[in-house]
């Protein structure tokens, strides 16, 4: 073991809308020592999200303490009935190489950290498709959504770690998938591999026109993981009764304060009869996360649900990932692995 831990802090409160390269400043300081009821454990995988960012800008995340993440790790020091040195557990250490969990540790209330089990599947998944993804993937489309046969679904930013799910969970029921996408190889990848009936690209400059093409006998359900011209595009196109999740809206992370694009997209989709709901997953984990996993878990084993993630490597390499994640340069489920995974040894 290392003799002291390193983090990834933010150097200030943000001002920009982009991270830069004096957003965040590493730092180090002492291994913690596990109290009774905690068990330290070292970081094998950091969870890089497009939510982070507005986690960052609203002051959750405080200069000095590291970044928030969730993250795959490995048990060190265990002072936890149940839970010993070497397991491997799903956590939320954040941006540090180090971190404690159990009784007085802090965590959103609904990232409720649990032992692994290698056996079924990669670790990685923990913070993935098997993880809190793959839960808001099945909440939207199929809790909120009930995307079902005879369906036409589009999904947004479809080659990402909550959209390829999303959209083959809607295929599985028999909906035919739209999705949109960016580069041509990411088209290609949702179309492919995934599955889906078409694609896409956002980056044409005749995506509007090119959107009502994939989709002529119009759109039932919407998956919303972007916002901006892509939404725009979707509107004119939505049947009567139409419904809608908002996930997420990447391109607006970046907008000044004060500002609401959800409620804004809402009222404009409401408008045309659209059934607009907004996803927080954190309402779902008691409800649907074992239903989740009874549906995903098999389907992803047997290699009928595709899953690509997209693994930097290196504890130093957290800040660019992070900022060419927002910008869209990742291809898959973005994810830094800061130290060795055992497994796959």
């Amino acid at each position: 073991m290392a003799d002291v831990n390193r983090y990834w802090t933010l150097a200030d409160r943000p001002v920009g809308a982009w991270p830069d390269a004096d957003t965040f400043e590493l730092r180090e300081g002492p291994i913690p020592v596990p109290a009774q009821g905690q068990a330290l454990t070292r970081t094998i995988y950091v969870s890089l999200d497009p939510y982070q960012w507005g986690y960052k800008r609203s002051g959750a995340d405080k200069p000095g303490q590291p970044c928030h993440a969730r993250t795959v790790s490995q048990v060190v020091e265990s002072r936890i009935p149940g839970l010993e040195a070497g397991d491997f557990v799903f956590n939320t250490n954040g941006w540090s190489l180090y971190g404690l969990m159990g009784e007085g540790t802090s965590r959103p209330a609904y990232m409720v950290p649990r032992k692994l089990e290698p056996a079924q599947g990669r670790i990685s998944h923990a913070v993935g498709v098997l993880g809190m993804l793959g839960l808001t993937a099945y909440a939207g489309m199929i809790v909120q959504c009930g995307a079902k046969a005879g369906d036409t679904v589009v999904v947004s930013a479809a080659s990402g770690g909550v959209g390829q799910i999303a959209g083959q969970l809607a295929r599985l029921r028999g909906a035919r998938v739209v999705g949109v996408a960016g580069r041509p190889e990411k088209c290609r990848f949702v179309t492919e591999t995934l599955g889906f009936d078409a694609c896409v690209s956002h980056a044409s400059p005749t995506f509007a026109q090119d959107l009502a093409a994939a989709c002529p006998a119009g759109i039932d359900v919407y998956f919303e993981n972007v916002g901006g011209p892509v939404f725009d595009a979707v509107l004119p196109l939505f049947n009567p009764g139409a419904r809608m999740t908002i996930c997420g809206l990447i391109s607006h992370y970046g907008d000044a304060p004060g500002g609401d694009a959800r409620a804004e997209e809402t009222a404009r989709a409401q408008a045309r009869g659209v059934v607009v709901t907004n996803l927080f997953v954190g309402d779902y984990v008691e409800s649907h996360h074992e239903a989740m996993l009874a549906e995903l878990g098999p389907a992803v084993a047997s290699g009928q649900v595709k899953y690509l993630e997209d693994v930097r490597t290196g504890f130093e390499a957290i800040p660019a990932a992070f900022a060419d994640m927002l910008k869209g340069g990742n291809f898959g489920k973005i994810l830094v692995r800061v130290s060795e995974d055992p497994t796959l040894a």
